[in-house]
């Protein structure tokens, strides 16, 4: 296994709220990363920082041993909770431009999978259901060849045949020499798929280590160490 990301010491505050305090993390080829926390707790602030989007106080990132920069966005492929994908546009219009956009970008995969997700081609972005965007924008991030996937919150607010799809998207199309980072407070619902959790709570890093090591040390599963990590949040 090769360290794909290294975080140092890493700093984030916007104007007077400290976002991320002394982080200090490893992510390793070939596991599926689960970030867990409330809304609020930074996770979204690490991936973006992560993603080159946002740029932190004080600490160091390396990337596949470079600082986070356009080269490293290239094989960092990043799925935020935001719509991102132009509402006029068809499905299979999305597809062409995120082709357009990223060299890495799959053709064949995606078209694989838009069958596997049950979507239409030549329906419009903006009249899919929640669940069926929410497959839509999995199969433009997952197609992408890149070494390291980040999801933000992939399921929340999805039907349950959504969720199922999307959990066995992530399975089935991991690559066992990237990285894949989850992050989410639906803790039973990627509890089965994670290598390593990260339990991160006011910016701050509170536990981490492999899914079975916490849960043979604790004697209880991923969703009550969490409910016991973030009962007062």
């Amino acid at each position: 296994m090769n360290t794909m990301i290294k975080i140092v010491d890493l700093h984030k505050s916007y104007m007077t709220k400290k976002a991320l305090r002394n982080v200090n993390l490893e992510f390793q080829s070939g596991k599926i990363y689960g970030l867990l926390g409330p809304n609020g707790s930074g996770k979204t602030t690490l991936m973006k920082v992560i993603a080159d989007l946002h740029q932190q106080n004080e600490g160091e990132i390396l990337i596949c041993g470079e600082k986070p920069s356009h080269k490293t966005r290239a094989f960092v492929a990043f799925m935020p909770t935001e719509n991102f994908i132009y509402g006029w546009m068809k499905v299979k219009e999305a597809l062409q431009f995120y082709k357009d956009m990223y060299q890495d970008f799959d053709m064949e995969r995606a078209e694989e999978l838009i069958q596997f997700m049950e979507l239409d081609k030549n329906q419009k972005v903006a009249s899919l259901s929640t669940g069926q965007k929410a497959r839509l924008k999995i199969t433009l991030t997952i197609c992408r060849r890149a070494k390291i996937y980040m999801l933000d919150e992939p399921l929340n607010g999805l039907d349950p045949i959504s969720r199922t799809k999307i959990k066995e998207c992530i399975i089935d199309q991991f690559d066992s020499e990237g990285v894949m980072i989850i992050s989410t407070h639906l803790v039973n619902e990627v509890e089965q798929i994670l290598d390593e959790v990260i339990f991160i709570g006011g910016g701050e890093i509170i536990i981490s280590g492999e899914t079975e090591t916490l849960r043979a040390e604790r004697g209880k599963g991923l969703e009550d160490i969490y409910r016991e990590v973030f009962a007062n949040a």
